[in-house]
């Protein structure tokens, strides 16, 4: 009698994440590349919190691979406060096949800034790590961008302030949340005035994509939207 083979627990996840969110091919085997260096790295560093590890897939990559459908024309992005490498590591191996798109990931922490540029070398992504302070990077920046994201990074209203010029040059803005959207949103307005539209996430039963048009502080003496991160 032939033996069913072995299907691992993290396998069905990759199905399931790829189900929501198909990728190439090619992708596919960068985002392979990532979530083993991930894996390794985790055990001396720590990238995501250990009890999503087993939905690493539903969780982390397809949550971040969302984000293409939902902006397919921007090629010029910023990942604030990256981390792990979510969203913009799975990103830049989405879009390591187009000459003219690129990842500006930013984040103050050097292990995982040399994470981050070990992933980019390891998969080919189409990248840059930046290790310093965002708002550091976001004073200094002169180029063009087309969005700037952030996930699991600060409250809405601190990243509206990080986001604020990049906006105001021509960006579009999306951030991912969580079920607490609607009380970050009411905190937010109170220093911002925003153009909120709200996307339900596809891998998050309570979670949403806020994309973000246009940012003005509501006044000088009331907003704290640049706190350090």
């Amino acid at each position: 009698m032939t033996k069913s083979p072995i299907v691992s627990p993290l396998a069905n996840d990759k199905r399931d994440a790829l189900a929501l969110t198909p990728v190439s091919r090619e992708t596919m085997a960068r985002l392979d590349a990532y979530v083993a260096l991930l894996l390794e790295w985790q055990a001396k560093t720590n990238l995501v919190a250990p009890s999503t590890l087993p939905h690493l897939w539903t969780r982390h990559i397809a949550d971040s691979l969302q984000l293409l459908d939902l902006m397919p024309l921007a090629k010029k992005w910023i990942d604030l406060g990256s981390g792990g490498g979510f969203p913009g590591i799975v990103l830049a191996c989405a879009l390591a096949d187009d000459s003219e798109a690129t990842v500006s990931l930013v984040e103050r922490n050097a292990k995982k800034a040399a994470f981050l540029r070990e992933a980019l070398r390891v998969t080919g992504g189409r990248g840059a790590v930046h290790l310093t302070d965002i708002g550091d990077y976001v004073d200094s920046f002169s180029g063009a961008v087309d969005c700037v994201t952030a996930r699991a990074l600060a409250p809405l209203e601190t990243l509206l302030g990080f986001a604020e010029p990049l906006v105001k040059s021509g960006a579009k803005a999306v951030f991912l949340k969580g079920q607490d959207v609607e009380f970050e949103l009411t905190e937010a307005t109170k220093y911002w005035t925003i153009d909120p539209q709200l996307h339900p996430s596809r891998t998050a039963g309570q979670g949403w994509l806020v994309e973000i048009g246009s940012i003005e502080r509501r006044s000088a003496s009331s907003a704290t939207g640049r706190a350090r991160a």
